[in-house]
Parts: C-alpha cells; sequence; structure tokens
C-alpha cells in the first residue's frame, strides 16, 4: 500500500498526519503505525493521527491517534493542534465563529473540542473541563468519589506527593525543586505502570518558576519522554492551581517551548493555546 501523509510538529511533540476523511476506520494498523513511528526504520514520530468523518452531530470531523507503541489514546493536546492546521492546509473550510476567528469543532475520544485559528498562526483550544475524581482518571490513590491532591506514592524507593487530573486521559502531576535533575528515562516508566493507574498514566514533574510560569517535563504514557504535551500542560495548571502554587493563567514552559494555558473561573474550561507547524509531505 502507497500511503500519503504530511508530517507536522507542536513544540517539538512530531506527529504523523494522514487524510482518512473518506474512512470512518484509520486506514492502518496500530502495528503499521508503530512502525512508521520508528526514528531510524521509519517516518519518525510520536503518534499518527486520523483526519476522520465526523460521527457526531455539530461536528467537523474525527479525531483518532495511534501512539508510538501502538497504543490509542483518548485525546493530545499538542496533536490536536497539529490536526487543524493539517485542515487548513487541505483547504477545509472553517465555521465562524462569535469573534469573527475560523473554528473547527473536532471529535475525540475525551469529547468534543473546539479549536480556533488565531491570525498569528497559533491554534487555541477550548479542552473542556478537567476531572478530578479518582474514579474519572482513573487511580486507586484515594476512595473513587474523593480528589487526588497531593496524595503520596512510592516510586523508585522515594515518597513523591502527586496530584491527579483527567483531561480526559490520565496524568498524575509532582512538583520538584529541580526539574532538569529528574532522572526522566529511569522513574518515567515507573510512573506511567504504577499499580494504582491501571489504565497507566502520564507524568508531569513540574518546578514553579512563579505564579503565573511553570516549567515542565513529561513521560507520555505510550510514547516516553516527549518535547510538549497538551494535556499535560492543562493538568499541570490544574494541580498548580489546587495545591496553591499559580494562577489560573500561566505559561507552561516545555523542552520544546512555551503554552498558554488558561482556567477559566467562570466556566471552568480548560484554554490552551500554542504552535502547530508543518514540518514535510511525502509518500511511503
Amino acid at each position: 500500500m502507497t500511503l500519503e501523509f504530511t508530517k507536522y510538529q507542536g513544540l517539538g511533540n512530531d506527529f504523523i498526519l494522514i487524510d482518512n476523511r473518506q474512512n470512518p476506520e484509520p486506514m492502518i494498523t496500530p502495528s503499521q503505525a508503530e512502525q512508521l513511528c520508528d526514528r531510524n526504520f521509519g517516518i519518525g514520530a510520536d503518534g499518527v493521527i486520523f483526519a476522520l468523518p465526523p460521527t457526531e452531530p455539530d461536528t467537523d470531523y474525527t479525531m483518532r491517534i495511534y501512539n508510538s507503541d501502538a497504543s490509542e489514546p483518548e485525546m493530545c493536546g499538542n496533536g490536536i493542534r497539529c490536526l487543524a492546521r493539517f485542515l487548513v492546509d487541505l483547504g477545509v473550510p472553517t465555521r465562524s465563529s462569535a469573534t469573527g476567528t475560523g473554528e473547527y469543532r473536532i471529535q475525540t475520544l475525551a469529547g468534543v473540542m473546539t479549536l480556533t485559528l488565531k491570525s498569528d498562526g497559533q491554534v487555541r483550544v477550548d479542552m473542556g473541563l478537567p476531572r478530578l475524581l479518582s474514579s474519572e482518571i482513573p487511580t486507586t490513590l484515594c476512595p473513587p468519589e474523593e480528589k487526588a491532591v497531593n496524595v503520596p506514592l512510592s516510586v523508585a524507593g522515594k515518597t513523591w506527593d502527586v496530584t491527579c487530573v483527567s483531561m480526559g486521559n490520565p496524568h498524575c502531576i509532582t512538583f520538584v525543586e529541580d526539574v532538569d535533575a529528574v532522572d526522566l528515562a529511569g522513574i518515567g516508566p515507573q510512573f506511567e505502570n504504577h499499580p494504582a493507574f491501571p489504565k497507566r498514566t502520564n507524568t508531569e514533574f513540574i518546578q514553579v518558576m512563579g505564579r503565573s510560569h511553570l516549567k515542565m517535563r513529561v513521560w507520555e504514557r505510550g510514547a516516553g519522554a516527549t518535547l510538549a504535551c497538551g494535556t499535560g500542560a492543562c493538568a499541570t495548571l490544574v494541580a498548580g492551581v489546587l495545591t496553591g502554587r499559580c494562577d489560573r493563567q500561566a505559561t507552561i514552559e516545555l523542552p520544546g517551548g512555551p503554552l498558554h494555558i488558561e482556567w477559566s473561573e467562570s466556566d471552568g474550561r480548560l484554554y490552551m493555546t500554542g504552535p502547530a507547524e508543518r514540518v514535510f509531505s511525502g509518500r511511503i
């Protein structure tokens, strides 16, 4: 089979985008996606994203994603910004918004996301409401109807204070004195596969630089260490607010660059703004 693709990156979190609008199911298998993501024997990426036809009322398209380990996450914040740029490059018209900017409404496994294309090339995403109950993460760190905020978790012979947030996918956030000193490759997999997280977890290590500035490194479930994670940045801001460490708007500094995150006080929703850029197109 010959497959046409375009590669995009959002703050270094890179994806293979496939125009799958003629079929409601991804045109390649998870194992084939894993091969394409291989950085030595394939194209190289953190995941493969499919632009699928809409399946829900009042949506424009559906997004599915296969991680580089062949797993399928519910949602990807950097990936959905890349999908927005991909749809623009395909010539797909946007719908008009109240502010006069173009929008897409995209169905994901984590719900419907509204993407706004800004004049400066950035993409603003309504990431929805954070889910905070232990049963929603899911995690066994607390009883199902309680929030896991600043609870102890034993990993690699050390007790970490963690806060758990779901953005449609699970996140475990812990605050550290020096984020650059964290042995991400050594302890990331131990967090990801900890028995307290029955569906595994993404893990964010955060250093507070100021009330509106957090520095983050991430170990992503199914992808490992990546340069950026949009859902993780949103979960990080929520954890910072819940533990009194930051304001409701902040710049999250990732290895690949900054994201602006807002946890709106009026509607309780999270808004993420950041870039997405095309790298190259090809045929394989």
